[in-house]
């Protein structure tokens, strides 16, 4: 297990601890736990760029890195977007735009997998890495205005930070609203380009 792929595998506990430190306890917000988890998030979105660049400098660039990269950036944003819903971080009008992410995210997943039992793999397209951006900076956004209303909404000046979360909601709003549209655009560029695989597999069992 080399580093690039260590990195790529670390975001996986990584939501999971970004998650936990959201979850309130006995109905009430841990201390500094919501900005915690924003810079963990950050450190995790980082990482997803670190990883690539690392595969490439040290020469590891390998089939199972690509494969991996891709699953485990739909597994981190995927949860962590599940996690602002189900801690009411986000408001249910979000719950379709990630239903259909979600949808998206397993339907492509699925075409990798059948591509990788034929012996092919599937990297990212730009679409797909300009569509997981617009993913994390929502997931970003969202996770800063937590963090500001938790533990700096009693700072002064009062005013500027309760400004500076209703802009963080919105732009968490927004991206999440582009991010819906990209994720459709990006997965049909990817069925449209990778449905013979599909085909050759549903071929095979006739």
């Amino acid at each position: 297990m080399n580093l690039p792929n260590i990195l790529t595998l670390s975001r996986i506990p990584l939501m999971v601890i970004v998650a936990a430190l959201l979850h309130p306890w006995n109905g009430e917000p841990i201390p500094w736990a919501s900005t915690i988890a924003f810079i963990l998030f950050l450190f995790g979105a980082l990482t997803d760029w670190m990883d690539g660049w690392l595969a490439r400098k040290m020469g590891q660039v390998s089939d199972f890195g690509k494969f991996m990269d891709a699953l485990v950036d739909k597994i981190f944003t995927m949860g962590l977007f599940v996690s602002l819903l189900t801690l009411g971080i986000v408001g249910l009008w979000a719950l379709f735009p990630v239903l259909l992410i979600l949808s998206r995210e397993f339907l492509i997943t699925g075409l990798r997998l059948v591509a990788a039992a034929q012996g092919k793999t599937l990297a990212a397209e730009n679409a797909g890495k300009i569509k997981t951006g617009f993913q994390i900076a929502c997931i970003s956004f969202f996770l800063g205005h937590v963090a500001i209303v938790n533990d700096f909404s009693g700072m002064k000046p009062l005013e500027t930070f309760q400004n500076l979360a209703s802009i963080f909601q919105t732009a968490g709003q927004v991206c999440l609203i582009i991010a819906c549209v990209l994720t459709v655009f990006s997965g049909s560029i990817y069925l449209y380009k990778y449905w013979n695989f599909f085909i050759c597999e549903e071929s095979s069992e006739s």
